[in-house]
């Protein structure tokens, strides 16, 4: 009950304040498959972050450059990087990279899809290469 507590009240502070919301599907967080996925845009970076749920609760927050390659809006490139947590029977503490492309559709969506993985620091020294996953995320501007 308790982790169900603060998943709610994570996603919620989450949700009002993100440019961009929507779910990310694939390993997040080491342990889990799905995640409440926000953007919190800086000018040419970004806050990536997740909220993610399955055997205990992650979160990720990454701070990523974008990169615009073909000079549109509609299709970027970025790279980040920024700290991951998860709290479950283990907790884990420890740094994650990103790499991922992503394409913005005239309607207020976009998709995209990332390599991220995770280097854990606290609780097991552990490095995982895994960390596919897709987003589908609204934009609200």
């Amino acid at each position: 009950m308790k982790k169900l507590i603060v998943g709610i009240f994570l996603i919620s502070s989450f949700a009002l304040s993100a440019q961009e919301i929507g779910l990310r599907f694939g390993e997040v967080s080491g342990k889990n498959n799905v995640a409440v996925d926000g953007v919190f845009h800086t000018g040419g970076s970004r806050i990536h972050a997740n909220v993610s749920f399955g055997d205990g609760v992650g979160l990720d927050a990454l701070w990523d450059l974008i990169y615009k390659p073909l000079g549109e809006d509609k299709f970027n490139w970025y790279v980040g990087v920024g700290p991951s947590a998860y709290f479950g029977d283990d907790f884990l503490l420890g740094a994650s990279g990103e790499i991922g492309l992503e394409y913005v559709f005239e309607a207020p969506i976009s998709i995209g899809l990332d390599y991220r993985p995770t280097f854990w620091i606290v609780e097991d020294t552990d490095m995982d290469w895994g960390g596919f996953g897709l987003n589908i995320r609204y934009r609200f501007n």
